[in-house]
């Protein structure tokens, strides 16, 4: 990422407010205008001064003069308070609304990515919430260096220079040598910086993603009394952090300090050479003409002093604007989508030759090939890690296989408008998101525009209605503050509400207790009825209802048929099947029911 290229990313944000744009620039101008009459008032001053003090001197005189002095510095210095509330106002202003765009447009494009994406290395939680958060407040900071810090900053640097040249050529070319000197040494700087501030941007994401995880894993850190690993490893990346943070700031002090440098050898050189001037009664020169350059060279130092904080902002810039736009500019990882969208979804799958590999390298499935049909119930039976949500996964289009094909219908399942595919598409995962907000609301995330009648309904169905009428608040309780197992029936209940001619069920009641499997069981059963579903679990009870079963192991298929005909041809599902058996004690089940 360069400078170019950096405001060539930002302009889109920014040409939305060109009245603004317009606005801070004449308020800029205006500003960097005033801020040269304090030279020109002291130029005039002391030489009107000096002039009063060898002819005849008299107080009414000098009054005038002081009180003309004061008018002028006065009334300037209310107009430049005014001009420079405006400058700064719009200017954050701007900034605001760009952070604002800049916040919505990542976040929109996020949501237009694949599950691929997500998936990656580079891509978990934490590291992405610290390229999005800090891309974003270094990227609204630059819109504020250029347009509250930089922009007045050199404008009236630049005013300086050239009345500086207008008062005396030599003057002016000292003053102009210097800034080039300056401004290589902060090059120097931020050339040396380079690769420390990379290794901050990748600490902060490590720290905040390792914060991250273990938030989510407190329960299991405290079940092994692991606090004292999981510290040891944040104070290995806190250290790692403060090692480059020192390193920067040891450097930045180095070179800051030649800076500081440079700029007084500049002061004092125009002072010498000024006052060389007016003793050799070179034209023009005056002793208000000494003033009148320092004051003006202080107009020309002041951006380069400020010129280290800004450029140190910059680089920052540039480097979290990697990852940002790295992001934003992700065309490569938005989601594929089709245009075929019927009035009708039949609901048959069929999968050929397909292969498929995650991002992370593992290979989930190998030359697969099975057929759905529709209205009936298939289930995938495997041990874990057989590639039986992978499947799902695919057949949802949240993952694109490597090779092979994938019909729904007949058609290419890559020719399917996706949102229309997911929308005749219900899912119930072994573990669902709650959303933080109402128990209503979560159900109503099903179907948007669904009545609360319908949400009762919803929740009825998914035997969660008892559970939440309980509640003080009710349908507005809190989700969060739900059971596992509450929480399993709120996703349950949502798919109840969509109400979708296709089901994909994964482990849909491993959260759930031995009534509320049966209840759940009942309700599933109820709407499985003339609808495509596809169903994972390792519950006999529901695996023995399916039509066709597709055992996989190692991401092959390699048993199929109805319960009875697989179960008939022992392997791998006679295995799982008779030890799903044993594990549930079903001789002594059996005995007891007997009874």
């Amino acid at each position: 990422m360069t400078l170019a290229r950096l405001f060539r990313n930002i302009w889109p944000f920014v040409k939305g407010y060109r009245g603004l744009v317009v606005l801070t620039l004449i308020l800029t101008f205006t500003g960097s205008l005033m801020a040269q009459v304090n030279a020109v008032v002291l130029d005039r001053a002391v030489d009107a001064i000096n002039a009063l003090i060898q002819t005849d001197f008299a107080w009414s005189k000098a009054a005038k003069i002081l009180v003309t002095i004061s008018a002028i510095l006065l009334g300037k210095e209310v107009l430049a308070a005014l001009v420079t509330f405006g400058q700064r106002f719009f200017g954050e202003r701007m900034r605001i609304l760009v952070s604002r765009d800049l916040s919505l447009a990542v976040i929109n494009r996020m949501l237009s990515f694949r599950m691929a994406f997500f998936s990656h290395t580079d891509n978990e939680p934490g590291k992405l919430q610290t390229r999005v958060d800090r891309g974003i407040m270094s990227l609204s900071n630059t819109v504020k260096n250029f347009f509250i810090d930089i922009l007045p900053l050199f404008t009236s640097a630049i005013l300086a220079l050239v009345l500086m040249f207008a008062a005396n050529v030599y003057v002016g070319l000292v003053a102009l040598c210097i800034v080039p000197i300056y401004f290589l040494i902060t090059y120097w700087q931020a050339k040396r910086l380079g690769g420390w501030r990379r290794g901050i941007f990748q600490n902060h994401q490590s720290i905040s993603n390792g914060i991250m995880n273990i938030i989510e894993s407190i329960a299991v850190i405290k079940s092994f009394n692991r606090e004292q690993i999981e510290g040891d490893k944040q104070a290995n990346l806190q250290r790692a952090l403060t090692e480059n943070q020192m390193q920067t700031r040891k450097l930045s002090f180095l070179f800051d300090g030649l800076k500081s440098f440079t700029e007084q050898i500049g002061t004092v050189l125009i002072i010498i050479l000024t006052a060389y001037l007016v003793l050799t009664d070179y034209p023009g020169m005056t002793i208000g003409k000494i003033m009148y350059h320092v004051m003006l060279f202080s107009n020309v130092s002041a951006p380069i002093r400020q010129l280290h904080r800004i450029y140190d902002d910059m680089n920052d810039a540039l480097i979290y604007a990697e990852g940002f736009f790295g992001i934003l500019h992700a065309d490569n990882e938005v989601e594929d989508t089709g245009k075929h969208h019927p009035e009708q979804v039949e609901g048959t799958f069929e999968m050929s030759g397909i292969d498929f590999t995650y991002s992370n390298g593992t290979k989930a499935l190998t030359d697969v090939n099975l057929r759905i049909e529709k209205g009936k119930i298939t289930a995938l039976v495997g041990l874990s890690g057989a590639g039986k949500s992978t499947i799902v996964n695919l057949l949802d289009k949240f993952y694109h296989p490597n090779c092979g094909t994938i019909t729904l219908d007949g058609i290419e399942l890559a020719d399917w408008d996706t949102q229309w595919l997911r929308e005749n598409v219900g899912l119930v995962l072994q573990k669902n998101h709650i959303f933080s907000g109402t128990i209503e609301e979560n159900i109503r995330y099903g179907n948007p525009n669904a009545t609360h009648d319908e949400v009762v309904k919803a929740a009825k169905q998914a035997y969660i209605y008892d559970q939440i009428m309980q509640l003080p608040e009710q349908f507005n309780s809190q989700a969060l503050q739900l059971s596992g197992g509450q929480q399993q029936r709120i996703a349950i209940a949502r798919m109840f509400l969509k109400n979708p001619p296709i089901i994909f069920l994964d482990e849909p009641t491993a959260s759930l207790d031995a009534v509320a499997t049966e209840q759940i069981k009942a309700s599933i059963d109820a709407i499985k009825r003339d609808r495509t579903v596809i169903i994972i679990s390792h519950n006999i009870g529901q695996i023995i209802d399916a039509d066709t079963i597709y055992v996989l192991q190692q991401g092959h298929v390699v048993q199929s048929g109805s319960p009875e005909e697989v179960y008939r041809q022992g392997g791998l599902y006679k295995d799982i099947f008779d030890a799903s058996a044993r594990s549930m004690n079903v001789d002594k089940i059996a005995d007891t029911l007997g009874a």
